[in-house]
């Protein structure tokens, strides 16, 4: 059964910085692209930022360019979302997923495997 879990979520004032990981069991991870997507309360689940597999070609949302960065550690199986110089407008749940042979595409309905969310909440 493919898992997909996400940790490094939590509270934090405006301004300050959170890095989020996700450990996934879908094998070969290498193969795998891999985003990140985030849900506000009452509003629908949005692109955040996509890595591809192979070249690791990286993928963000307009509004995270230049604050948030996706990386991945093949051999841990495991993407990171560093994100700085947060804004209470980027309060939501983070939602990892994998998209096996994916080009980094930012449609939902192309990832194959989501993880069960971790909460980002930042104060003003």
């Amino acid at each position: 059964q493919v898992q997909l879990v996400e940790s490094g979520g939590g509270l934090v004032q405006a301004g300050g910085s959170l890095r989020l990981s996700c450990v996934a069991s879908v094998r070969p991870f290498s193969i795998y692209t891999m985003g990140w997507f985030r849900q506000a309360p009452g509003k629908a689940r949005e692109f955040v930022a996509s890595i591809r597999w192979g070249a690791a070609n990286t993928y963000y949302a307009d509004s995270e360019k230049g604050r948030f960065t996706i990386s991945r550690d093949n051999a841990k199986n495991t993407v990171y979302l560093q994100m700085n110089s947060l804004k209470p407008e980027d309060t939501a749940v983070y939602y990892c997923a994998a998209d096996r042979l994916g080009p980094g595409t930012q449609g939902m309905n192309e990832y194959d495997y989501w993880g069960q969310g971790t909460q980002v909440t930042v104060s003003s």
